[in-house]
């Protein structure tokens, strides 16, 4: 019995040596696969962070606000929240001239007129079916529940052609805040004195490419009124410039990114805003009647909508 006993043990052994060489032969015969695949994924090693100092951010907001003086563009435009008395979707246009005139138009699924804004001097003209309205951009949210939502879709449209920049008699405070730089814009005081630890604005620095990826806009008593983020930065193709002589590279010389989706959560509970670009178009030579400038002496005429085509794809759209 003994003797069984080993012979037994002894094919045991074998059986389990034949297995792992088996599996040891395997693995060699797949290792030029497994090779092939490690070479097919790369490798990407995470850009360092950027350091800056409130100085150097608040000039980097005054040299993207300068570089662009005009602005043409396609987006969607989805509202959300309760008592929206607009089309929670439509497409619309934008046309932007520096420093204070820009025009909003909102469209159905078909190309029908849902509304036309125009802004100049802080003074608005809204046209909406069978109404007309005009006033202060600061009352507009007066005008029934469709004032609100078009206060945003402002916001939303000057945060995409540039983050508002800083005066020189603001004071600001930086602060690091994980991979971001969060730059506080602090409200002078009764006597041009600054109150501690009262901002009106924050601005989020994302610091591996030094883009604004959040703003937010505070009350009096510090709380937030508006909360906007920028998201999918796209480069933009400036018109060709000769550039003046400098020992230096400008700052115009690298690529213009710009947020193609812009996200406004309103801090008083009145809903959510969200801009999805197709199209943006920095600098274009833009004619009155595109900003809604009226002529002559009589009242002003309904404005003609640009050309824009709305294909049956999600997206597909052309503005001239």
């Amino acid at each position: 019995m003994p003797c069984c006993r080993e012979v037994n043990n002894i094919g045991i052994v074998q059986t389990v040596a034949g297995r792992m060489f088996s599996i040891a032969w395997g693995s060699w015969l797949m290792l030029p696969f497994l090779l092939a695949g490690c070479a097919t994924w790369v490798w990407r090693e995470t850009p360092p962070l950027k350091e800056a100092t409130a100085g150097q951010l608040t000039e980097l907001l005054r040299e993207r606000e300068a570089a662009i003086q005009t602005m043409k563009g396609l987006f969607r435009l989805q509202v959300k929240g309760p008592g929206i008395l607009l089309a929670q979707r439509m497409e619309g246009a934008m046309f932007y001239r520096r420093p204070n005139a820009l025009r909003l138009q909102g469209f159905n699924h078909v190309g029908g007129s849902l509304f036309d804004l125009v802004l100049a001097d802080e003074v608005y003209r809204l046209r909406l079916p069978g109404q007309v309205f005009t006033g202060r951009l600061d009352a507009l949210s007066r005008t029934d529940t469709i004032g609100r939502p078009l206060q945003l879709s402002v916001l939303a449209v000057s945060g995409a052609v540039g983050t508002a920049a800083v005066s020189k008699g603001e004071v600001v405070s930086l602060s690091e805040d994980g991979d971001l730089y969060r730059l506080d814009v602090l409200a002078p005081g009764s006597e041009g004195l600054v109150r501690a630890g009262l901002p009106v604005r924050r601005i989020w620095f994302e610091r591996q490419t030094l883009q604004v990826v959040q703003e937010d806009r505070l009350t009096g008593e510090g709380e937030v009124e508006v909360a906007v983020r920028f998201e999918d930065f796209r480069p933009l193709a400036l018109p060709v410039k000769i550039p003046a002589p400098s020992t230096e590279v400008p700052a115009a010389a690298s690529p213009m990114l710009k947020p193609f989706k812009v996200t406004i959560q309103d801090g008083q509970g009145q809903g959510t805003l969200q801009l999805t670009f197709h199209e943006i178009v920095p600098n274009p030579d833009l004619k009155p009647e595109d900003l809604g400038a009226a002529t002559g002496s009589r009242a002003p005429a309904r404005a003609a909508a640009p050309a824009v085509r709305y294909g049956s794809q999600e997206g597909e759209a052309e503005l001239q």
